[in-house]
């Protein structure tokens, strides 16, 4: 039977948020599962340490010991910590931690604001993607049907001429309705159902590597950085494949002849991926040294038809979305000269909480 220290210690590593628990001392005794992916590091090397070295020096320091003494809650909003290897800002608060009715120590709540941001930001995505998709599939109907009576009536005019110069004309009739048939086609995206397995990422990103690898020029360089410990993944390999390859693709024509490209996998628990919670989730960053894409269309880019390119048709990065958002997942992209990164979110468990 799970006794009640080790269901409360379950509900605190559950928890979004980051909770820390100090002694009278203002020294580490607990850090949640939140709280180590926070802080990049595991309990055991965090457990020991002063509140000031983690939590941005020795003005949050004293406001622990003060909320101790007073037996008062304190917030701080904005505080920026030192100890994560990437920036992290946080809204803080403080909580007497009472054992017996005497004050023991502290609680500590951190809030990541930039993560909070990020959600928002993840949300506006959904739901522009969802909106577009809509917006496509009113499209589709409203040109299918003409281009099909189209081609249907250029076929019935070839069987009535005779002249060959005028039956070439029917034939680029149909031709075009056809190429805008397919182009329709794609814009929607594959419309077969997702058949998933469970599947190993680096062999999808393995053999999104080779392909791109033999296309691209010799200049270019494709690194790898796995974390070999990330579990499968439930996700239909094909489309998995298809929606990666189209983002290596764009990262190899904006390096050029010469560039890097890095495909980087790292596995987080406890992810929201847009508005859904994942225990398990993996993390796949393409990065590339290209020239990075411009600031207004950093916003647009997963729009169909909007491209930087002039021989672009926008639609790669439409479909990479449409197919990572089936898998529960999202693509996320952070971009300034020199340093393009996609980011592939996907679930490692079919379950969300």
């Amino acid at each position: 039977m799970t006794t009640a220290v080790s269901l409360h210690q379950r509900i605190l590593d559950h928890l979004a948020d980051a909770v820390l628990l100090f002694s009278a001392d203002a020294k580490l005794r607990y850090i949640n599962i939140a709280g180590e992916i926070l802080f990049a590091a595991s309990a055991r090397q965090l457990l020991g340490l002063q509140a000031g070295d983690l939590l941005g020096g020795a003005a949050v320091e004293q406001d622990l010991k003060r909320s101790m003494q007073s037996g008062a809650s304190i917030t701080l909003h904005n505080v920026e910590l030192g100890r994560p290897p990437h920036s992290a800002t946080v809204n803080l608060s403080i909580v007497p931690f009472f054992d017996n009715d005497q004050a023991d120590g502290v609680l500590v709540y951190l809030q990541q604001v930039d993560r909070q941001l990020r959600i928002s930001m993840e949300e506006q995505l959904l739901a522009q993607q969802n909106a577009a998709r809509m917006v496509l599939r009113g499209l589709a109907h409203e040109v299918k049907n003409p281009l099909g009576g189209l081609r249907g009536a250029a076929q019935l005019l070839e069987r009535e001429l005779t002249d060959p110069e005028l039956k070439e004309y029917t034939g680029i009739i149909m031709e075009e309705s056809d190429r805008l048939q397919s182009l329709v086609d794609r814009m929607l995206g594959p419309n077969t159902p997702s058949q998933r397995t469970p599947l190993n990422i680096h062999k999808v990103l393995e053999r999104v590597r080779q392909l791109v690898q033999v296309e691209a020029p010799s200049g270019v360089v494709i690194q790898r950085d796995y974390d070999p410990s990330i579990p499968e993944v439930s996700g239909d390999s094909d489309q998995l494949i298809q929606a990666i390859l189209n983002i290596v693709r764009n990262a190899a024509q904006a390096v050029g002849d010469h560039g890097n490209i890095t495909l980087r996998t790292r596995v987080y628990r406890q992810l929201t991926i847009g508005t859904q919670r994942s225990r398990l989730a993996v993390k796949i960053d393409i990065i590339d040294d290209g020239p990075g894409i411009p600031a207004e269309l950093l916003s647009q880019i997963f729009y169909p038809m909007v491209t930087g390119r002039a021989d672009g048709t926008g639609l790669g990065l439409s479909i990479a979305q449409s197919l990572i958002n089936r898998h529960g997942g999202l693509v996320e992209c952070v971009s300034e000269p020199g340093r393009t990164v996609f980011s592939v979110y996907l679930p490692l468990e079919d379950g969300y909480e």
